[in-house]
């Protein structure tokens, strides 16, 4: 039992990590270019935070999503729970190719508050299958929150 939850983690964290991977190729397109010349609010994080932060978090996503998914696909709240996790994740990904890939803070506001609603809903559904799975999520909550209000305030700060 133990040996199958630890490859469903590995294929979890896995998965998380190649989003991870893919947003930050959209990433790597503008921020040392555009972002650059972006104003940014006090409490812009140094850019050397980032990558740390997020492996982290894709990590403990990992291990949140793979909780839930070992509790058993042939429950209904298990597939609820994970069809949220999943396109939430989506959305993640859309962030980073909205707001440096396609250079648009707008865009990338609208996103991230999508993101939110969506995040907000996965816990709650891990919550009602694993009350351990969603507290997993809290710190990529509290971070999805943070950078929700920096992408607003670069949006403010540059809007013309």
């Amino acid at each position: 039992m133990r040996s199958k939850l630890a490859v469903k983690i590995l294929i979890s964290i896995l998965i998380c990590l190649g989003v991870g991977l893919i947003a930050s190729v959209a990433t790597q397109s503008s921020v040392n270019t555009w972002f650059t010349t972006l104003e940014k609010p006090f409490f812009n994080p140094p850019a050397w935070l980032f990558a740390p932060v997020w492996i982290v978090l894709y990590i403990l996503m990992g291990i949140s999503v793979a909780l839930v998914w070992h509790k058993g696909l042939y429950h209904l709240w298990v597939k609820t729970a994970i069809y949220h996790f999943g396109f939430q994740l989506l959305l993640n990904a859309l962030w980073s190719i909205a707001f440096f890939g396609l250079m648009s803070p707008i865009f990338g506001l609208v996103v991230i508050l999508s993101l939110i609603v969506l995040l907000l809903l996965t816990y709650k559904w891990f919550k009602v299958v694993y009350k351990p799975a969603a507290y997993l999520l809290i710190p990529y909550m509290i971070w999805i929150f943070f950078a929700a209000a920096l992408n607003f305030e670069i949006w403010r700060l540059n809007s013309f």
